[in-house]
């Protein structure tokens, strides 16, 4: 752990003046470990995730047509994944049944969200395609992040560290029981 005067060595041997929260579990995201080597649905974490029981998948809801589920690489904390269970890479394959829950569900996980942890504002969106940003492009997710004003604060902007202050079965827990408790109607359910 790195203390106020601790100066650490870059690369090539030369100090430098960041300090480091160290987080480990994020190198099996920056190998590719949890990506598939193909686009076919054996190897996809998002059709193995609801094979799991939802405390290990860390998954929040289920419904006919998707679920929701937490990033396992949050870029914050309650940052939600909504996900057809149908291995599908593309929004405009998605049928009407699967492209109503989604959207429901992307506004249920808004509502459940500001309940839960009131954020400021959100990121929504689709990634569509490895050269859009999708880190698992064969199978379609909707991301929902929540914001705070000064979430990117002086941590992630010159501290280079971004902190995640509660665990993600925490998580997943605290945002489980909201959904249930959600009085709001949505879509068929």
């Amino acid at each position: 752990m790195a203390g106020e005067d601790a100066v650490f060595l870059d690369g090539v041997g030369e100090p430098d003046a960041f300090q480091r929260l160290w987080t480990p579990h994020r190198i099996a995201y920056v190998k590719g470990e949890n990506k598939p080597e193909s686009g076919h649905p054996d190897e996809c974490p998002f059709c193995r995730i609801p094979t799991l029981d939802d405390v290990d998948g860390l998954i929040i809801h289920r419904g006919e047509a998707a679920y929701v589920v937490l990033n396992l690489y949050p870029y914050n904390p309650g940052h939600m994944l909504v996900c057809p269970f149908r291995h599908v890479s593309d929004y405009t394959e998605l049928t009407a049944d699967e492209t109503v829950e989604v959207a429901d569900f992307t506004k249920r996980a808004m509502t459940v969200m500001r309940g839960v942890s009131r954020p400021h504002g959100f990121n929504i969106g689709l990634n569509q395609g490895a050269a859009a940003g999708a880190g698992i492009a064969a199978h379609l997710h909707q991301h929902v992040v929540p914001r705070w004003g000064g979430d990117s604060n002086f941590l992630p902007v010159i501290g280079r560290t971004k902190t995640v202050p509660q665990l993600l079965h925490e998580t997943r827990d605290l945002l489980a029981k909201a959904w249930v408790d959600c009085a709001e109607p949505f879509g068929g359910e």
